[in-house]
């Protein structure tokens, strides 16, 4: 298993927007985090600043980006919250949401 955690900003005019969209998503858009072996996935929010961590449990990590990529609701979905953030000015090429280095980890 993967755990990944990863930040960017929220536009302060969009932070109600995302709030509004995450409490009801569209319909397929859990689903296909699911199927692309994403689980414990959450979002938190401080400031204009998002923090998510989630845990992949595949065996493909890139393969699985693609095919949730590929996918039409997700697009859909990425085109309502895509423009509410805005990605970090240090983020590697072809982040959108930038990773972050995990430090400690206590099970």
């Amino acid at each position: 298993m993967m755990r990944i955690g990863q930040v960017i900003q929220v536009k302060p005019e969009g932070l109600e927007a995302y709030k509004r969209y995450h409490a009801d998503p569209l319909p397929g858009v859990n689903e296909m985090i699911k199927a692309c072996n994403i689980q414990n996935y959450s979002i938190y929010s401080r400031g204009d600043y998002l923090f998510t961590y989630f845990e992949y449990v595949g065996e493909d990590y890139e393969a699985d980006m693609a095919k949730m990529a590929a996918d039409p609701t997700t697009q859909k979905w990425w085109d309502l919250v895509k423009p509410l953030m805005s990605p970090l000015p240090d983020k590697a090429e072809g982040e959108f949401w930038s990773d972050m280095e995990e430090i400690y980890h206590l099970d």
